[in-house]
This record gives structure tokens, sequence and C-alpha cells, in this order.
């Protein structure tokens, strides 16, 4: 089989998963969790096998006319490159890792049959949009997956915070998506083409007319699709869906797409100096501001779903100071150990009874009963921090590393101050990062306080995944920083002695400073207040999904919101000071914007009403009261009656004399 057959069969096989799992979930249950592991499984593995035959060769190309539409044509295109070939093996890795777990997971689900064709949908998605290589057709991936993510994120649906999330996302996404649409629109119609190929051309010919203007419409897409300021609002309230849910958006798909779609797209951005500035901004907003929010959340997976944020931030950095290796080696990297940490994080909270790290951090026993989530969890969190020598600290030392050369002057087209923004905020946030997982492995494993009740074994399955996962986290850095350079192009990747020992400095810094924090306020810990301990009492075999569905539940009733747990136990808050209340509210960006956006529409919407119904529907009433009233008189009036009829045309005749006779 050809190579460009084995790649149409990745996406195809998840997609054909999805629509037979929809079809046989109520007819035969039986057959659901086969559909949705075993095309996503057989997905990564050809994923795998073309990888292998495409290796570091020339890319390839195949395309198919669409559609004419006059000016520029639509293909079915497909690209294969190095990096296009390792992501998809990353998609597929990440892809089955989850629907493995979900299996154990969502076991009691009614709804599994379709949360698993939504998985298995999503994947496919995000193989179309790595393979593509026709802009329109990767729009398609681009929205299936927005759509994906709208039914995922709201599966717990029965509850107000799953609602709300989900449509939070769809939006907030959505409105990026606008401005992003007709970026595309405005891309294709300055270089006459939607095939990828043939933008870079022109991108590198210096054809593009208005390169600043399709830059910066393409990066609103990207910020709302990769959870960049200032659109990075939805991403951690989409964890009130299924943790399994929350790995994939957050370590393979929906995220990664926006940083792949730039970094595919390069050319186009380091045409414009001013877009490169702007998204040099935008990045070390993105990686500070995160970085202290996570600092000050209370649930486990908000602090990850921040940390998200903030890794996405670096690899937009990367591609600000225009290396696209540094980017792609950095995302390959931190999908592995993003997807194990919540992963984890889901056997943690089951065990745990909650996803409240205060509560975690009061109760004992949690390193005994889970000691695959502790040690798996504490590799990958070492991996985020960037210590060596694990896989993040090779990713996260090369973005450094492009950083330091643009601030020398060394990258064409990069501008140096863009350089110096990118390299001064990534040493900040590696601080900033090694302190939230600091904390998060202290107090999610270190707690100390009555054990807490036993919720029974953790599944097989779901253990075993975190430690499929765990090897990558461990050894791809070291492998990958010296052989990669030959799949992407050439460029050397991995760490300086400079930003070795920047980097590493300050991350140990930070995990020192965490540490030394966390044992100063051990002492002034409170007591548990009586019914404060968040726990799922009931069936040692219950769904872990359940439990963590009520522990979400009990937790906000505990709490009242995410900032009301100020526990002088936590190191966040004793770190972060008088800004923890607004670091832990995000900075109070959604209450910014509903004061600009959702006030105004809402009273917009109010007068609309109040016109409609109070304005126009009276004079809609009014028009048809009118001749109701006439009607009724003149039916009064025909009685029937000869003599009565006589007599009014007789009293006309005498008025009319009467008016004549005056008149002359």
């Amino acid at each position: 089989m050809t190579l460009t057959a084995l790649a149409a069969l990745v996406p195809l096989l998840p997609f054909l998963g999805a629509a037979a799992g929809l079809l046989l979930g109520r007819r035969a249950p039986g057959f659901v969790r086969p559909l949705a592991v075993l095309p996503t499984a057989t997905s990564f593995v050809l994923a795998a096998v073309v990888a292998a035959r495409q290796g570091t060769g020339d890319p390839t190309d195949a395309a198919h006319k669409l559609a004419d539409t006059g000016s520029a044509p639509i293909y079915l295109a497909l690209h294969l490159d190095g990096f296009a070939v390792l992501i998809a093996v990353l998609v597929g890795l990440v892809a089955t890792c989850v629907q493995l777990y979900s299996t154990a997971y969502l076991r009691d689900d009614p709804r599994y049959p379709s949360y698993a064709a939504l998985v298995s949908l999503f994947t496919a998605a995000m193989f179309l949009v790595v393979y593509s290589g026709d802009l329109m057709v990767l729009l398609v991936g681009w929205e299936i997956m927005g759509i994906c993510s709208y039914f995922l994120v709201g599966h717990y649906w029965e509850t107000e915070t799953a609602r709300s999330a989900s449509i939070k996302a769809f939006l907030v996404t959505k409105l990026g998506d606008v401005p992003f649409l007709i970026g595309v629109f405005a891309l294709a119609a300055d270089a006459g083409t939607f095939r990828i190929n043939g933008i870079l051309t022109a991108a590198t010919h210096g054809q593009l007319h208005h390169p600043t203007v399709i830059a910066l419409l393409l990066l609103a897409g990207v910020a709302g699709k990769s959870a960049q300021f200032p659109l990075h609002t939805w991403l951690p309230d989409a964890m009130a869906g299924p943790t399994p849910v929350s790995a994939l958006i957050h370590a393979a798909t929906m995220v990664a797409a926006g940083i792949y779609l730039v970094a595919r797209l390069l050319p186009v951005f380091t045409a414009s100096a001013a877009a490169l500035a702007v998204l040099a901004a935008m990045a070390a907003v993105t990686m500070i501001g995160s970085g202290l929010a996570a600092l000050a959340q209370d649930d486990i997976k908000r602090v990850l779903a921040y940390s998200t944020i903030g890794q996405l931030g670096y690899m937009a950095a990367a591609l600000a100071v225009g290396d696209r290796d540094a980017a792609v080696f950095h995302l390959l990297s931190h999908g592995a150990f993003k997807a194990l940490l919540f992963l984890g994080a889901g056997v943690v909270i089951h065990a745990a009874g909650t996803n409240s790290l205060t509560t975690m951090s009061r109760t004992g026993s949690l390193a005994k009963r889970v000691p695959d989530a502790m040690w798996t969890m504490g590799i990958a969190l070492a991996a985020l921090a960037a210590l060596p020598p694990l896989s993040g600290f090779f990713s996260k030392e090369s973005v450094l590393r492009a950083a330091e050369h643009a601030s020398a002057g060394d990258t064409a087209h990069v501008p140096q101050a863009v350089g110096w923004t990118v390299f001064v905020a990534g040493l900040a946030a590696a601080v900033l990062t090694a302190g939230y997982a600091t904390r998060l492995f202290l107090l999610a494993f270190r707690g100390s306080g009555p054990d807490a009740p036993d919720h029974g074994r953790q599944p097989v399955v779901m253990t075993s995944v975190l430690w499929v996962l765990a090897v990558p986290t461990i050894a791809f850095g070291g492998l990958a920083y010296r052989e990669l350079p030959d799949w992407f192009g050439g460029a050397p990747l991995g760490p300086t002695l400079l930003t070795s020992v920047l980097g590493t400095g300050l991350a140990l810094v930070g995990v020192l400073i965490t540490y030394g924090a966390w044992k100063a306020v051990a002492a002034t810990r409170l007591a548990v207040p009586a019914g404060a301990v968040v726990t799922a009492e009931g069936d040692a075999d219950a769904e872990p999904a359940l439990v963590e569905a009520e522990a979400i539940a009990t937790h906000e009733e505990v709490y009242g919101d995410i900032a009301a747990a100020d526990d002088p136990g936590d190191p966040g808050r004793l770190l972060l000071g008088r800004l923890h209340r607004h670091a832990a509210h995000g900075f109070h960006l959604d209450a910014l914007y509903g004061a600009l956006f959702v006030r105004p529409v809402l009273a917009a919407a109010q007068l609309v009403r109040f016109l409609d119904r109070d304005v126009i529907e009276t004079y809609v009433r009014g028009a048809g009261g009118a001749p109701r009233l006439l009607g009724a008189a003149v039916r009064k009036a025909q009685t029937g009656n000869i003599q009565t009829y006589l007599s009014a045309l007789l009293a006309g005749a005498v008025v009319l004399a009467v008016l004549v006779a005056v008149g002359g």
C-alpha cells in the first residue's frame, strides 16, 4: 500500500469507528468498547508506520481537486513531512490511551457510547488538521473539533457547571474563529490558492500584499483555539468535563491545533514584524499570568489547565522568535507528560473523593493508596518543571535557546526586542512553573491527617496507561533533541550552557521556595471543619467518573468558589500574598468580559424584547383591534328590521338636507 493511502486511513478509521459506535450503541452495546479502542489504536499504529516510511526524506504531497471556486480551487490535499507525521503519532498515542482509560473510567456511564464516538470523531478531526495540505480542508477538522469539544465538555449536562462551561468554550473559540475565517480567505486571495505549499511559496517570495492584517486575523483564531491571552478563559472552566476529555484536549488535540497552524504557516507570520511582536506579547502575558493563576487554584484539574495555557505560551513564544522546530519539539514533549498528568489526576480524584488540593492536604494515605499515580505524576511534574534529564527539560530549553539567539540578533526577520521579551518571560515562567508543580505534588501526596475513605482499588487499565505515558516523559527528550533536527530541517535543538544554567537554576529556585513555604505554613494549618472533607461514600467499586462528579458538586457547596478555600496551609497563598485572591479568579478577566460584553448584550436583548413585546406588538394588536371594534358596531346595526333601516335612511336624508341648506 502506498504511503498516501496509509495516511488517508489514519483519520478515516476513527471516523468510521465513531459512526459505527453511534449506530450500534443501543442495538449492540457489546461492540461499543471495541469500536472505540480498536480503530483508534489501529490509526496510531498506521501513523507510526507512516512516520517510519516518511522518515527524514523530502515531504510527500498528493492532491485531488474538490471544487473550482473560480479564483482559488479547493483540493483534498495531503502533506506529509517530518513534524506532521510525528504530531500524528502523538495524537494517536494519546487518543488510544484516553480510549483505553475511558473503558474503566466510564464503565457504568449510560452515555458512554456517544462519549466514545465523539472522542473518536475528535481524534479523526485532529488527524485531518495534521495531514491536510489545504486550508479549507484543515478548516473542516478545525471546526469539527470545536463542535466535539462542546459536547464532551458538557458530558455531565445535568450540572449547571458543565452546561455553562460547554457553552463558554464554544462561544469563546467561535469568537476567535470569525476573524480567523476572514484571515484564511484574505490569505487565499493574496496567494491565489488555499494550498499550504502555494501559500508558503507566496509568503517566502514576498507576494502577500497584506501580511500584517492576515497574520493578526489568523492569530485571533489561534488565541481562541490554543487558549492564549486574552481568549484563554474557556480552558480552566472546561475542566467540568470528564478527566479523559481534559487529557485529550490539553495534550494532543484542539489546543495544539492553533500552535500547529502557526508552525505550518510560519513564513506568513515572519513576513510581519508587527505580527511577531503581538505574538510575543501574547505569549509573555500568557506564560506569566497562567503561572500566577496556577499557584492560586485549589482544584487539581484547574492547576493543570492553567499549566497547559502556560506551556502553550512557551510554544507560541518559540514561534514568535521564528523557531518552528523548538515549538513543535515542546508540543510533542508536552503532549506526553500533560496527558499523564490529567489521567493521573483522575486516579487521584477517585482515591481522594475530591478535586480539592486543600482537602487532599488535610488527609493522609493517598501516596500509599495510589503509588502508581504518585510516582508517574511526580515524574510528569518534574518534566513540567523542566528538570533534567526529563523530556520537558530538553524541549523547554530549546525554546529558551531560540529566544537567546533572537535576543542577540542572530535570527532573521525577528526584532531583538521580541527575542528579549520571550527570553525574560520564559525565565520568569520557569520559576512559576516549578513552583506550582511542586505545590501540586506536596498538597496531593504529602498530606497529613485522617485517612481519606477508601474507594476501592484503581482499575488496572487506568494505572497501566500511566506507565505507558511515563516512558516518553522520561526518554523522549534525551533521544529526540539529537534525532529531531534530521526530521525537522537540520537546525540544532536542546540547551545551551547559558539556558541550562539559567533555566534549571530558576526551576530549582521555584522548587525550593515553594517547598520552604509549604514547610512554613504546615504548622499553622487549620483543623478540618466539620463536614468539609469531601467524600463520595458508598460502593467501593464506584465508577471513577461518578466519584469525580460528586466531588466537584460537594466541593462547590463547601467552598463556594475557587477563591474561597483560602487555607493558611496552602503555600500558594503565602507566596502570592495579596495577589492570591485576584490570581484565584484568573485576574477577573471573566468579570471584565461580563461588564464589557455580556451585560451590554443582555441589556440590548432586554431592549429588543421590550420593543418587540410592548411596542411592536401593541401596534399590531391595535391594528387588529380597530377593525374588530368597527365590525362589532356594524354587526349590531344589522338588526334585520325593515322599519329601522327606513328610519335610519330617512334620518340620514334629513341630515344631508339640513347640511345643504346651511351650507347654501
